[in-house]
């Protein structure tokens, strides 16, 4: 479900819980595609049978494939109303927890963590959860940084 803020009320934004995106599968298309966008071919990513025999038992996305779903997924939860400009700003704090094999399935939680007004509009740090379905720790958490105008 997506949360409406009007441009003029973002700043009371701090502390709001964004929920879950929709559930996304990790397929072996999505990871082809990103390592040839990447240029980074190693086997964990694209040999699922030599991966079948490696340390996790099926070929694993890219940890920066599933930090690139954030985009999505923000998109999904986030819609500032009255706004001309939006950038993503980066990424604070970064880390891939555990791996997401093919087949899987993720979503993100949203949390706004801080809004700090910069020259001509906002910013918003925004604490984003990547999970795996069925999953006892997170994919991805991380900071993102945003940064919308009028």
């Amino acid at each position: 479900m997506t949360t409406t803020v009007a441009y003029a009320d973002l700043e009371s934004a701090a502390g709001t819980d964004l929920g879950y995106s929709e559930w996304l599968e990790i397929t072996q298309d999505r990871i082809d595609v990103f390592a040839d966008a990447a240029d980074d071919h190693q086997w964990i990513h694209v040999d699922p049978e030599r991966a079948a025999g490696g340390p996790f038992g099926a070929p694993i996305a890219h940890g920066f494939l599933t930090l690139s779903l954030a985009t999505k997924f923000w998109s999904e939860l986030f819609e500032p109303e009255g706004v001309t400009t939006r950038v993503n700003y980066g990424l604070d704090k970064v880390r891939f927890v555990s791996p997401v094999a093919v087949g899987s399935r993720v979503r993100m939680n949203a949390v706004i963590a801080e809004v700090t007004e910069v020259k001509g509009g906002y910013q918003l740090a925004v604490d984003q959860t990547i999970e795996i379905e069925g999953g006892t720790k997170p994919a991805v958490v991380a900071r993102g940084i945003y940064r919308f105008y009028a």
